[in-house]
């Protein structure tokens, strides 16, 4: 697949990704409003309700007093200062006496007619006493306006109403809650309660039907409102949940993709140079061995006095010595890329000594710097130098090292190749640094990645495949150690190596 086609197709998932989370946030900021309607709305209805219980108390307690008051006159023979009706001062009209009175003849019995009085006397009666009843309940009612409004009403009992009616409202959370006057001065306030607090306030007049400048309010507000909110909509989170894994799981998807086509395309170029590089060699072995064979190279053999002494064989037996390690080394490659690719290496692993190792592969490298006129240290500072390693294999981690100390030098200034190893804690370690072009920062971090090789423009005066290192962080991985890079461009690169000893 093309990186257009890959890009077009990530770009449609991401507006459809954005278009979901845009809806459901759309969603969630309706339902929210809703919510909020809802507890509002359930809030009113709860105040109200307490509201009416508190009023409804208040007339109970009326009555309670009106009819001890009663009782009270009755055994005192006091008479009631309130007006009281009669069945006598009733208009017949209004009562229906009338009807009974001229209609003797509608019943065939007297006693039917006398009863039916005496039934409705009994009616009127009630009903004038209900209504004297209500009568001085309304007037004590008038009286108790002028009351203190502690003397009307139990704080205490009130949050108790106030509760009750949150639970029947299904608004089962904590609440504050205070008495204000006309004014807005505060008489009562619940413990918690703060008049300073930045939540959202519901009022309710207790006594409606007092007088404008007698009206009193309960003010309440619900610390946890959010939360109990939130709380009735927590089956979207799941939604939400499940979107986010989505999306990551598509850019983890798109973000393999991208690094495994980046990777193929590295193959391809891999494939394609080293192609290259083996016909290379192999052409020239192939000229020397035709060369061998030609007749006239024969015959100017046969006349020589020695093979050492034809300048025509030397160049021949060095052109076949030089090109089969050139393809060596290249076949050596190509191992190293198969090596990788495993997911678990046979490594034959046994106790060496690191300063052995290091010695004898800065020995192979001594020559190779001396002819650019460089200087190579070596500080073998371990004492306890004992590792568990693959000789093979960790010889060639550090060849690579110091073969890419030598490629990468600046060819203006002499080489300065330190090898060291030293003993920190339990470990031992083996540095390898140069004075060389030194790698940039952002790079760094993706030297060890394999096919990468650090942009160097227009300039390829230095070959690879960008394996090397790729390589010798693999084997020291599977050596259970560590390997850290350390470089500034223009200074040099240093490499620290850190491994276990062998205990």
């Amino acid at each position: 697949m093309k990186k257009a086609s890959i890009w077009v197709l990530a770009s449609i998932m991401v507006t459809a990704f954005l278009g979901l989370l845009i809806l459901q946030a759309n969603y969630v900021h309706i339902i929210m409003n809703n919510q909020n309607e809802q507890f509002k709305d359930a809030v009113k209805r709860s105040l109200q309700q307490a509201s009416r219980d508190v009023e409804d108390e208040e007339a109970s307690k009326l009555v309670g007093k009106i009819l001890f008051s009663r009782k009270t006159r009755k055994r005192s023979n006091i008479p009631s200062t309130i007006p009281s009706r009669t069945v006598e001062s009733i208009d017949p009209v209004d009562t229906g006496s009338e009807w009974l009175s001229t209609s003797p003849s509608r019943f065939p019995g007297s006693d039917i007619t006398s009863t039916s009085r005496s039934l409705l006397e009994t009616l009127l009666n009630q009903y004038l006493y209900h209504e004297n009843l209500a009568y001085d309940v309304l007037i004590a009612q008038e009286k108790a306006v002028d009351s203190p409004i502690d003397e009307r009403i139990d704080f205490r009992k009130l949050g108790r109403y106030i509760q009750s009616a949150l639970q029947s409202n299904d608004l089962a959370l904590s609440f504050y809650y205070a008495i204000t006057n006309g004014s807005g001065t505060i008489i009562y306030k619940s413990p918690g309660y703060d008049e300073n607090t930045k939540k959202e306030i519901f009022s309710r007049v207790i006594f409606p039907k007092d007088p404008p400048d007698k009206l009193y309010q309960m003010k309440v507000y619900f610390p946890d409102k959010e939360q109990f909110v939130l709380g009735n909509i927590k089956y979207i989170v799941p939604s939400f949940i499940f979107t986010g894994i989505l999306l990551i799981v598509f850019i983890t998807t798109l973000y393999i993709i991208l690094k495994q086509k980046r990777i193929s395309e590295m193959k391809r170029d891999f494939i394609s140079n080293m192609t290259h590089e083996l016909k290379t060699p192999v052409a020239s072995i192939s000229i020397a061995g035709q060369m061998l064979n030609d007749d006239s190279m024969i015959k100017m053999l046969e006349q020589a006095d020695s093979l050492r002494s034809s300048p025509s064989f030397n160049r021949i037996t060095k052109t076949i010595t030089d090109e089969s390690k050139r393809l060596t080394f290249l076949i050596d490659k190509v191992l190293q890329m198969s090596l990788m690719d495993d997911s678990k290496m046979a490594l034959k692993i046994r106790e060496l000594d690191a300063n052995d190792l290091l010695m004898k592969v800065a020995q192979i490298f001594d020559i190779q710097i001396e002819k650019c006129k460089g200087k190579l240290e070596l500080e073998l500072d371990a004492t306890d130098a004992g590792i568990y390693v693959d000789e093979m294999h960790f010889t060639n981690v550090l060849f690579n090292l110091m073969e890419n100390a030598v490629k990468y030098r600046r060819p203006d200034v002499p080489l300065i190749l330190t090898a060291r190893t030293e003993n920190v804690g339990d470990n031992i370690l083996i540095s390898i640094g140069d004075n060389g072009s030194g790698i940039k920062k952002e790079n760094l971090k993706q030297i060890f990645d394999r096919f990468y090789r650090v942009h160097t423009g227009n300039v390829h005066n230095v070959k690879g495949f960008g394996l090397g290192l790729a390589y010798v962080k693999r084997i020291i991985d599977e050596l259970n150690g560590t390997i850290r890079a350390e470089s500034e461009p223009g200074k040099g690169t240093k490499f620290t190596i850190s491994l276990p000893y062998a205990r």
